[in-house]
């Protein structure tokens, strides 16, 4: 799918560009792509211009929603197909996204980008082959691109996801010059399509699963076994796993990662939000 070229609106760029209006100014200059660049836009009596293109004014925005021209209004960056799954603004700028309410990304001390740059520092990409199983909104591989990866091969299982993608100023198009032809996605489940994975081809893994609760088969023995089968041996994973049911039930489900991972071939410890872990010798 080609990627969204429009202005995107949240609140409060909204609220700006109708106030620079109600003063009389001639025009306004801000971001329109979430904070990604800056421009300025004409404004008329009824309608503004931007980049060649005419927009109408738009009415009150919600305070949580981020909204996308569709050829007729400014409508939300959200559907609905079984799970409402939305593109959320941050404090940040770089978006997050929601399924059915649950934030996907952590947002409270950082920016998701900045926070995908730390994790995926760890598995030190540069001139690697990475493998990204659960590609999300591409903050994985958009940093692994960044540090100067050789490949990285990307499987995002949801649809919707992929199509906030295409809205998402900050999430890597395959596609864009910058990119190089190293990322490769794939409209795929990866508890599936690993098995079409050759053994020992990737330098580097990145697993940023839902809950478990939502997708236990990639928390499972067996889909770790199939992680170290594809991974060359030395090669490094990190696995994100937040703290889910800490507090209610007392699980560390980090720990009992690592202890399946070192079950399945790896040698693991504790990183960040997450489990570091080491494919052996």
């Amino acid at each position: 799918m080609s990627h969204y070229t429009g202005p995107l609106l949240t609140r409060a760029t909204a609220a700006a560009l109708l106030a620079a209006h109600d003063t009389g100014a001639a025009t306004w200059s801000g971001s329109l792509d979430l904070g990604r660049s800056t421009g300025t836009a004409e404004l008329q009596a009824d309608a503004w211009l931007w980049r060649g293109a005419r927009y109408p004014y738009p009415p009150a925005l919600k305070k949580r929603s981020i909204h996308y021209w569709d050829g007729d209004a400014f409508a939300p960056a959200a559907r609905y197909s079984g799970s409402l799954i939305k593109l959320v603004p941050t404090e940040w700028g770089v978006p997050t996204f929601e399924i059915d309410g649950i934030k996907m990304l952590p947002t409270s001390k950082a920016s998701p980008l900045d926070d995908a740059r730390r994790k995926v520092a760890l598995v030190e990409p540069r001139g690697k082959s990475v493998l990204d199983t659960c590609g999300g909104l591409g903050y994985f591989a958009a940093c692994c691109l960044e540090a100067g990866a050789a490949r990285i091969q990307s499987f995002e299982k949801n649809p919707d996801v992929l199509w906030l993608r295409t809205l998402n100023p900050w999430s890597p198009d395959p596609e864009a010059p910058d990119s190089g032809g190293r990322l490769e996605l794939a409209h795929a489940d990866v508890a599936q399509a690993i098995a079409q994975v050759a053994t020992a081809s990737v330098d580097a893994l990145l697993h940023d699963p839902p809950r478990f609760g939502i997708a236990g088969e990639l928390y499972s023995l067996a889909f770790y076994r199939e992680l170290a089968r594809v991974l060359r041996r030395g090669g490094r994973l990190f696995h994100y796993t937040g703290s889910p049911n800490k507090l209610t039930s007392g699980r560390d489900v980090p720990r009992e990662v690592a202890k399946r991972l070192e079950e399945a071939g790896f040698k693991a410890q504790l990183a960040l939000d997450g489990v570091l872990a080491t494919r052996r010798a």
